[in-house]
């Protein structure tokens, strides 16, 4: 065990002794999972052991490197947390009943948060011989908390150069329903914190339940055709792998895309419980998108183009169940996993696979990650946003974070700039005159490198 410097003053603080040997494989793969695990934690879909043992079967076939669970129901944080519904160290007895069995210490998870309140979280799982986790920064906390955590890849060449390369995971779990002004605000918050954070896109994997009924949606449009294109990510069926064509609406006419549909693995409302939805498969809600410098394998990380799939769907699932046989026999993986699939979820997980390159030159694209624009959450509690606003804008408690001249930009639902204004932060409150039309917008608080996000509600 011993101690490297990590490009830009990072510490790494693990270093296995086989990496001494100066010799290693050139490229390594990186299997992404994304699953939206339907209250997993809690009675709902049946007893958590025995939900274990279907997660079990499933990793076992799939053996991904990088596991998002999303709604998963919130976990303990200490005796104390009455926001949490699954016991305390439920995380734990994932690792040790679902994920590990068959890999005794591969996985490990990322650190997970419950600021929100919420009934459901989101939980990262990795494979600790490949990657090392570095840090969780919360991005919104509008009705559940959005994470993205920062790991990094145990390069075998950092024996030889103290060099490695970053890899940044945002988590997602939006707002379902047919309106999408609730997620479109969960989307924006996310990505403006981003576009704060970095002068660019790093390698970054965005992925989870974002609960879009089409490609028109401004949430999903502001992640595939923002103002900003350094901020721009690709779904990849639609590129690099070209296999579809903007723009869908898989809500009204699902056989549009038929191999890509996460909802549902039932045609019932009842069976196998009455938890979740059914209808068979209908909706392409959980997808995994990817920044520029991952799609173009800019800095030692590339998508495998073509490795983009729905697990468990054959592609024949359009309104019928995954284990229907009726039309043809779903053949995409073995019986017993098609099985664990229907009974552990209502929505299929969704993998691809990425390619790391290891970096014997001791060189790398500068990180566009910019430390000290991400403000803790502690930060943000003390200070209070007036909503909703009409003629006039407000800010409590500025100063506690704050002092002297501050800068406050006004961007819309698409994170558009609209005006900006610089005004001198006095006393219990800072106000600002607003005249812009009723909806939905984001402000920048901004003071040489601190910057604050927050939702606005104008009428």
């Amino acid at each position: 065990m011993c101690a490297v410097k990590l490009k830009r003053n990072h510490i790494l603080l693990f270093l296995s002794l086989a990496f001494a040997s100066p010799v290693f494989s050139q490229q390594d793969t990186l299997k992404v999972m994304s699953y939206n695990v339907l209250n997993y934690g809690n009675y709902c879909q049946g007893s958590p052991s025995q939900m274990h043992v279907y997660l079990r079967k499933i990793i076992a076939e799939t053996e991904p490197d990088l596991l998002g669970l999303v709604k998963m129901q919130s976990i303990k944080r200490n005796a104390t947390d009455n926001y949490g519904i699954s016991p305390q160290g439920f995380g734990d007895s994932i690792l040790q009943c679902a994920l590990n069995p068959s890999h005794p210490g591969k996985y490990k998870y990322c650190p997970f948060t419950n600021t929100a309140a919420a009934s459901t979280m989101d939980l990262l799982f990795y494979n600790g011989t490949k990657l090392g986790y570095l840090k969780t920064i919360t991005l919104c906390t509008l009705i559940s908390d959005f994470n993205l955590y920062k790991l990094y890849y145990k390069d075998p060449a950092l024996a030889l150069h103290p060099d490695t390369t970053f890899l940044y995971v945002l988590l997602n779990h939006t707002k379902s329903g047919t309106s999408s002004s609730q997620r479109d605000s969960q989307d924006s918050i996310c990505l403006n914190y981003i576009r704060s954070s970095f002068r660019h896109l790093p390698n970054l994997v965005d992925m989870g339940d974002f609960n879009l009924h089409n490609t028109q949606e401004p949430g999903y449009q502001y992640m595939v055709q923002p103002a900003d294109t350094n901020f721009r990510f690709f779904d990849t069926p639609f590129y690099p792998d070209q296999l579809l064509s903007y723009p869908i609406d898989w809500d009204t006419n699902p056989s549009l895309c038929p191999p890509y549909l996460t909802t549902s693995t039932r045609l019932s409302v009842s069976l196998p419980n009455n938890c979740g939805t059914g209808g068979g498969g209908k909706d392409w809600f959980d997808h995994i998108v990817l920044s520029p410098w991952i799609v173009y394998g800019q800095n030692y990380i590339h998508y495998l183009k073509g490795s983009y799939h729905t697990i468990g769907n054959d592609g024949h699932r359009t309104s019928i169940s995954i284990t229907d046989s009726s039309v043809v026999k779903n053949k995409s993986a073995p019986d017993s996993v098609i099985e664990a699939l229907y009974q552990f979820s209502n929505k299929y997980p969704v993998m691809l696979s990425l390619v790391l390159s290891s970096n014997v030159t001791g060189q790398s694209l500068p990180d566009p990650d910019i430390i000290a624009g991400i403000q803790p959450p502690g930060d943000y509690r003390k200070i209070s946003v007036l909503n909703p606003v009409k003629d006039r804008l407000c800010i409590r408690d500025l100063q506690r974070v704050m002092q002297g001249d501050i800068t406050i930009t006004w961007f819309d639902s698409m994170g558009r700039e609209l005006d900006s204004q610089t005004i001198a932060n006095e006393g219990e409150e800072t106000c600002i005159a607003s005249h812009h039309e009723p909806g939905i917008y984001f402000i920048r608080v901004n003071q040489k490198i601190k910057n604050f996000f927050f939702h606005i509600i104008q009428i």
